[in-house]
Order: structure tokens, then C-alpha cells, then sequence
């Protein structure tokens, strides 16, 4: 099984920034691909970046595009969620996520259902 934790969260002040780290425990962490959800209480998980086995081919939702990078160190088994320009709206709970690579796919999906693995998950909060 692969283990993946969150940190980086915490209490910025709106147009602040935020780095958030995800270290995975797999081996071979090049088999997956990548993702960034966030959730508030109530709510589905929403999609917010995700990025191939290679690093090669990131995607963002329209929400945040333009103010969040998503970029990955095979290396080291860490992907990361650079957060600028943050605004109230981006407070919640933010999870990384692996999806194994297959035969004919090493590409992020922007579906939950579509991950395998998942994060614990770590507390954003934006203030006015």
C-alpha cells in the first residue's frame, strides 16, 4: 500500500501563499500520477491540479489556473502545490492523491473516483 502525507497547510492571509508538500511512500513513485483535491464540510471533493508520471503534463482547474503550480521530484517521492494569490475562497481541506499508471496511461484524471490512494489531508485557511 501506498502512503501518501500531506503538510504545509495553515493560516495565510488572503493574497499570501502557501507551499503544500505530499510525500509518498511507494517505492517506485514514478508509477503514478498526481493529484490535489480540496474539500469544505458538505461538499464532493473538488479537483484542483493534477500532473502525469513524468512531471511532464500538468492541468489545473479554472479556479485556481494562473495562481497554483503543481510540479513533482520523482527524486525525492514529493509532489508539490505552490498556492499564490490565495483568497478566501480556497479555504479547505487539501488532499493529495496517486493514481497508478496502466498499460496505455500514466495521466492524471480529474475525477476522485479515479485515485487509488489517498492523504490525510491538510488545513488551508485564508482570512479576509
Amino acid at each position: 500500500q501506498v502512503q501518501l502525507v500531506e503538510s504545509g497547510g495553515g493560516l495565510v492571509q488572503a493574497g499570501g501563499s502557501l507551499r503544500l508538500a505530499c510525500v509518498a511512500s511507494a517505492r517506485t513513485f514514478s508509477n503514478y500520477a498526481m493529484g490535489w483535491f480540496r474539500q469544505t464540510p458538505g461538499k464532493e471533493r473538488e479537483f484542483i491540479a493534477g500532473i502525469n508520471w513524468s512531471g511532464g503534463s500538468r492541468g489545473y482547474s479554472d479556479s485556481v489556473k494562473g495562481r497554483f503550480t503543481i510540479s513533482r521530484d520523482n527524486a525525492e517521492n514529493t509532489v508539490y502545490l505552490q498556492m499564490n494569490s490565495l483568497k478566501p475562497g480556497d479555504t479547505a481541506v487539501y488532499y493529495c492523491a496517486a493514481k497508478r499508471r496502466t498499460y496505455d496511461s500514466g495521466a492524471y484524471s480529474d475525477l476522485a473516483e479515479d485515485y487509488d490512494y489517498w492523504g490525510q489531508g491538510t488545513q488551508v485557511t485564508v482570512s479576509s
